[in-house]
């Protein structure tokens, strides 16, 4: 990775038509809590500053066209990126059309892109918890009606830091016992999640086994991630996926 750049680019055997990223921390206006590079319009930070961003992000990139955001509210909706014209509540979003930009932010959640092999389909998924256990991933490897993808997982909380509560792990096993061996136990009824690995799951019973990245922590690397478990108010990690 080019330490110089604002970003991370997916390392996947994706098509050459299909581009990806996710925006670090740096390279923004944003002062902290949000330092530096915040896209997020619904964590407080200065609206002058977020709309700058933004401006860098799309440049940084080349994008085709502005990101088609996404009210995120832990759901499993998805929509159709090349067809809102609105903020649309909804956790994911997919396309076929060239020039669309589908983009998720996160802060410890985790981000994932999808596309086709063929290079005509792409999609971007929010999954934290409560998305992953609703099928957030499900319902939109069904939007894009094939299961001949790729998969990137991007920068999410890493499974030493995400612990949670005896009944979240309780709720995913009684959906799958295969989800338990995504927890480990850390106490009494305290246990580790590893978000990664939840989510390798859920593919590997839609039959998707080309998963690529789930590396990062963006709890522990301060430097480069926004981490929500870790500073409580902060900015947030763009992810988007495009196709030309």
């Amino acid at each position: 990775m080019n330490h110089n750049k604002h970003w991370i680019t997916p390392d996947w055997p994706a098509p050459a038509n299909i581009h990806a990223a996710t925006t670090l921390r740096t390279g923004g206006v944003s002062v902290a809590p949000y330092d530096s590079l915040n896209p997020a319009t619904h964590v407080g930070d200065d609206a002058a500053c977020v709309r700058e961003n933004r401006q860098r992000i799309k440049t940084m990139l080349a994008l085709l066209s502005e990101p088609v955001w996404l009210d995120q509210i832990h759901s499993n909706l998805v929509i159709n990126a090349g067809q809102t014209t609105t903020l649309q509540q909804a956790d994911a979003s997919v396309s076929n059309q060239a020039g669309v930009v589908c983009a998720v932010m996160t802060a410890d959640c985790l981000p994932l892109l999808i596309c086709s092999t063929d290079g005509k389909q792409i999609a971007a998924i929010h999954a934290g918890w409560k998305g992953l256990l609703a099928g957030i991933i499900t319902n939109t490897v069904n939007a894009l009606a094939t299961t001949d993808v790729l998969v990137w997982l991007g920068p999410a909380i890493g499974a030493t830091c995400f612990e949670v509560g005896e009944e979240v792990r309780e709720v995913f096993v009684a959906k799958s016992a295969e989800f338990a061996s995504a927890f480990t136990q850390a106490s009494d009824n305290k246990y580790l999640a590893d978000i990664y690995q939840l989510s390798r799951i859920e593919l590997a019973t839609l039959s998707i086994h080309a998963v690529y990245g789930g590396d990062f922590c963006t709890v522990t690397d301060q430097a480069r991630f926004y981490s929500y478990r870790r500073d409580t108010q902060t900015g947030r990690l763009a992810t988007l996926i495009w196709r030309t």
